[in-house]
């Protein structure tokens, strides 16, 4: 069962950059097929999205915390006008939050639900 969720920093941008939770939906059912743009290791991958009325090659970036299975969890966005990549810091950063939300058990992401820490996007078998 696929679960999808964002963390508080990546909300706050999303609603900044007009990007949807179906978006997000849709990716993350495109990274199921194998999609992903570039894997940067400890289960953080980089992943484009498009925003409304730009597409992906002007769109969104994203980096996704994930084992490419149960549970996706949207970390960081940028635009590709605001910066080219994120740097080596920051991917230590991601790894480590990655290695934490991954390791959530169903107590632990529930609190975390509760807590307004992440926000649950979809939810189940469904594509988006």
């Amino acid at each position: 069962m696929r679960r999808v969720f964002r963390t508080r920093t990546f909300t706050r941008w999303m609603a900044k950059a007009g990007l949807t939770d179906e978006a997000l939906c849709e990716a993350v059912a495109e990274m199921g097929q194998g999609l992903v743009d570039a894997d940067l290791g400890g289960h953080v991958v980089k992943k484009r999205v498009a925003l409304p009325g730009q597409g992906k090659r002007g769109g969104a970036r994203t980096i996704v915390a994930t084992k490419l299975a149960e549970r996706w969890f949207f970390l960081y966005g940028f635009g590709k006008n605001e910066r080219a990549n994120i740097d080596q810091d920051e991917l230590k950063v991601f790894r480590e939050m990655a290695k934490e939300l991954l390791g959530f058990d169903d107590r632990q992401l529930a609190t975390a639900l509760m807590a307004g820490e992440i926000v649950e996007v979809c939810h189940g078998n469904d594509e988006a």
